[in-house]
């Protein structure tokens, strides 16, 4: 499944790095893409191991407003 979230707070490319880090340590994760500019983020994940909501929660857990879009 792939998803798009808003991701806001992000300023820079250490953000970034901060934000794929989250959800790259979730399972069940395939790819992670995040536009700074577009203060967005695609996650490619398999729904059986890990959910929408889950990563909008490690998102926030790392500091960053999210939504899923």
């Amino acid at each position: 499944m792939k998803k798009e979230f808003t991701i806001n707070g992000m300023s820079c490319n250490h953000c970034v790095a901060s934000v794929e880090k989250a959800i790259n340590q979730l399972d069940g994760i395939d790819k992670v893409k995040i536009n700074l500019k577009k203060n967005q983020g695609v996650v490619k994940f398999d729904e059986a191991q890990v959910s929408a909501e889950q990563i909008a929660k490690a998102v926030t857990d790392a500091g960053y407003e999210t939504e899923v879009i």
